[in-house]
């Protein structure tokens, strides 16, 4: 369905027309949130709908009739994690896979959506930072809706994802820096070309399509989890289901009851938990960010606020873990439960580890998310195999 408006996050009587690219609030450069007309939605109707995150489309902003940019996004499963729930005595621990994507992340679902309003919108083309995955999707997306896509990213990517971006067309363009500089360069490339950017939080779209993370779960579960373990980097996914939760309890389909949401970040690049722990409303930039974690490696971003928010008001914390016991924790998801998580789905098991170790009890169903593939960051070798 279309939306009746775009609210600032911040302050929710700067409200927008929906039916222009957007960017942030022109009063605050706070990021704005998607709002809709009341709507019923019928559970059981869903339910007989393709599993795709578009069964969803009263609550995404597409018109009726309207066909999406889409390469069958969403839908990931939630899978048991029976070996791993038993070792740490929880009732129940579940990972929901979204290597399992189109491109093989997460990234995927947020940008199938700000790409189908850009285009619908009449951008001519698209620019974005990213620190790989990201990118990858945001090239695919714009080949499939014939949009020329232009990605900034930090020297250090992982060649593997800058043949990724380049093989779907898209050109990449190299900063001697972390993603907050490719994101100002991002900007700067929109502003005198016109292209349209879908940087995390400077346009509202990309929350749409990972909020159906959360309508999934709901789906999958027949309730909210308990808890959910979330790799935080830019922190759209985490706020994203937030705002998930609040719309199915719009719609009746659920009650007043949230889960937990844990937010996991590297210890050598970990605002929102620094922030957390402080009391402080907003994140302070990491200065010399340093994680083997490429997705956890943002040092800073306008999201912090809502991240904060959702944390705070689900009775969730934040908890930084490092490089080595995320990786030891993502090989034993491949070996354990066969389960294709990178270091930071790793990330999120290291991180339920240490919050039990303390004496902590998340509420159990206990969800963990692996946001991309493992294959995605492997190195290549040379030599006879």
């Amino acid at each position: 369905m279309l939306p009746s408006h775009l609210e600032c996050s911040r302050d929710p009587s700067h409200c927008y027309g929906s039916d222009r690219p957007a960017s942030v609030c022109e009063h605050d450069g706070a990021p704005l949130l998607v709002r809709y007309p009341r709507v019923t939605l019928d559970r059981e109707a869903v339910a007989r709908r393709p599993w795709t995150m578009w069964r969803y489309c009263e609550m995404l902003p597409v018109a009726d009739g309207e066909e999406p940019i889409s390469l069958g996004e969403g839908a990931t499963p939630l899978l048991p994690l029976k070996k791993l729930g038993d070792d740490l005595r929880v009732e129940a621990l579940y990972a929901k896979d979204e290597a399992q994507n189109p491109t093989g992340s997460f990234k995927a679902r947020g940008m199938s959506v700000a790409v189908t309003v850009a285009k619908r919108a009449g951008a001519r083309s698209l620019v974005a930072p990213s620190a790989g995955n990201a990118g990858g999707a945001l090239a695919a997306y714009g080949a499939r809706a014939g949009l020329p896509v232009r990605v900034y990213v930090p020297r250090d990517t992982p060649v593997i994802l800058v043949e990724e971006m380049r093989s779907y067309g898209a050109q990449v363009a190299f900063v001697d820096g972390l993603i907050d500089d490719a994101g100002k360069l991002a900007a700067e490339h929109g502003r005198e070309t016109g292209a349209f950017n879908v940087a995390t939080f400077r346009e509202p779209y990309r929350v749409e399509g990972k909020k159906t993370m959360g309508y999934e779960l709901v789906e999958q579960l027949g309730d909210v989890p308990g808890t959910i373990v979330y790799p935080t980097g830019g922190g759209t996914g985490l706020v994203a289901m937030w705002k998930a939760f609040e719309e199915l309890q719009q719609l009746g389909w659920i009650g007043a009851r949230r889960p937990v949401m844990v937010a996991v970040q590297a210890k050598g690049c970990a605002p929102v938990v620094r922030a957390f722990e402080r009391g402080e409303e907003s994140a302070e930039r990491v200065e010399n960010a340093s994680t083997t974690m490429w997705g956890l490696r943002v040092p800073g971003g306008i999201g912090d606020r809502l991240s904060l928010r959702a944390l705070r008001e689900s009775g969730g914390r934040g908890i930084a873990v490092s490089d080595e016991r995320s990786v030891e924790a993502m090989r034993e998801l491949h070996r354990r439960e066969g389960l294709d998580a990178t270091e930071e789905g790793g990330a999120t098991l290291a991180a339920l580890r240490e919050l039990i170790a303390a004496g902590a009890a998340p509420p159990a169903p206990i969800v963990l998310f692996n946001t991309a593939s493992s294959l995605k960051y492997a190195p290549r070798g040379e030599g006879v195999w």
